[in-house]
């Protein structure tokens, strides 16, 4: 018996077009192959060009549009070179995932060194604005913003100061962005995952328990349900953990 709820998501997503930052690897690959899954079009980029081609190839199968395009978040240049193909080519955005971000190795603030503070702000915070503002412009009525925020948005962990003070301010930034574009219809959406099996824990934590972690294509099921919620409801937050709990 087919599965209708999942033809009518399907059906929803279809010739949508999503941008996806960070899409290389983790959670932000997991949620591009999610929306592939379910016919939306993508628009994937990251700095890492060969793992983003790498990516179309696999993804091409789904019979939709890839848009690939290397992009330095932190860079005003770079972020409107991205937004010039991206218009080019779509002319339109409905769905934004603001995923692209750094950590830093475990050091107390005595410790820390100025260019690895700025380069962690410059990126998960100031790119997520440069990237968000750009997007504007192309976003309509019952389009979806989605910034990956981590559960360092509300919560702290010590040696991780930039990290920490990135995700708050980053959640500062959703939360106005939420109350500044509710008349025009777009939602927001701040995500919060805890330990999630990715790249990050080499930096973070090296000997972090992997095997009690979340897979990335458990949030991203999670997030692509929420962008798929009718348009008179929201999350607002989207926190998830693993049942074992905060690692």
């Amino acid at each position: 018996m087919p599965n209708r709820a999942f033809n009518q998501s399907s059906r929803e997503l279809r010739q949508r077009v999503a941008l996806v930052t960070g899409a290389s690897r983790g959670i932000g690959l997991a949620i591009a192959r999610t929306l592939a899954a379910k016919g939306c079009n993508l628009v994937i980029t990251s700095r890492d060009e060969q793992a983003l081609r790498r990516i179309s190839r696999e993804l091409a199968s789904r019979k939709i549009q890839i848009l690939v395009q290397s992009c330095e978040v932190r860079d005003p240049q770079s972020v409107d070179a991205l937004f010039r193909v991206l218009r080019r080519q779509f002319q339109r955005l409905d769905i934004l995932i603001n995923n692209a971000g750094i950590a830093h190795a475990n050091l107390t603030v005595d410790k820390l060194p100025l260019p690895l503070w700025q380069d962690v702000i410059d990126t998960n915070l100031t790119g997520t604005f440069l990237v968000t503002q750009a997007a504007l412009a192309l976003m309509k009525r019952g389009g979806t913003i989605v910034n990956n925020l981590s559960i360092a948005a509300n919560r702290v962990f010590a040696g991780c100061s930039a990290y920490n003070a990135s995700k708050h301010g980053a959640l500062g930034f959703t939360s106005t962005l939420r109350e500044e574009l509710r008349p025009k219809g777009i939602r927001v959406i701040g995500l919060l995952p805890g330990a999630t099996d990715t790249d990050i824990w080499k930096a973070l934590w090296p000997q972090a328990p992997r095997k009690k972690m979340m897979s990335p294509a458990s949030v991203a099921e999670a997030v692509v349900n929420a962008i798929l919620l009718p348009p008179n409801a929201t999350v607002e937050t989207l926190e998830i953990l693993p049942t074992v709990g905060p690692l």
